[in-house]
């Protein structure tokens, strides 16, 4: 699994940390981690959590990256603005049982998680159980599993709900406000880890129009 860390501005701070000890976790599983910032307080681009909602979509629907993770203050607003988007089902994650339960009824592809609210004495062992959690079964099989049919059945559901509800990724794109886009597609490291991962044609299109 390709895993895509994301940060938003009022959390840069903590990017190093958390990455290292989402990797801790997942590179002995044989997991991907790529690292779209934001990375420091002081990065160029600063990434509000509506951009985090625009980068999960593009990484998502595109096929560059499987799941998301991200966060911000309190983990609602970039659940939110995730959540505004076709292809992307996030879930609120504030600690491992919540993980481990919305990998398994959820069965989504983005986790936002409180980085501030909460955030004291043993965080770091939060966010290291709450990764653990993540991946300690396949995703999907039901919880409680004598509740796994209804589950899977409603997830399908809210999937097909989604593509009629929502607009088409590429549409999205070219017509929300272009300074907006840019700006959640201007990490440092985006082009670097996008084009090499990316296996969408026509979202790599479009996005190469659109920030050159």
């Amino acid at each position: 699994m390709r895993i895509a860390l994301i940060n938003e501005n009022s959390q840069a701070a903590k990017n190093e940390l958390i990455c290292k000890t989402l990797k801790g976790v997942v590179e002995p599983l044989g997991h991907v981690v790529d690292n779209y910032g934001m990375y420091t307080a002081e990065d160029k681009e600063q990434l509000t959590y509506v951009q985090i909602g625009i980068l999960s979509a593009v990484l998502l629907n595109s096929g560059a990256c499987d799941l998301v993770i991200t966060g911000c203050g309190t983990g609602e607003g970039a659940m939110l603005a995730c959540n505004s988007f076709p292809g992307v089902l996030c879930g609120h994650v504030v600690d491992p049982t919540d993980a481990y339960q919305f990998t398994q009824v959820n069965n989504g592809n983005a986790i936002a998680l409180p980085f501030a609210k909460g955030w004291g004495w043993g965080a770091e062992l939060n966010l290291q159980y709450i990764f653990e959690k993540l991946f300690v079964s396949e995703w999907g099989l039901g919880y409680p599993r004598e509740r796994a049919v209804p589950e899977q059945r409603n997830k399908k559901i809210l999937d097909e709900v989604k593509k009629v509800t929502h607009q088409d990724i590429v549409y999205i794109l070219e017509n929300l406000d272009r300074e907006l886009v840019l700006g959640a597609l201007g990490g440092a490291k985006f082009r670097e880890l996008f084009y090499k991962n990316c296996k969408d044609e026509r979202i790599l299109g479009c996005v190469k129009k659109l920030i050159g």
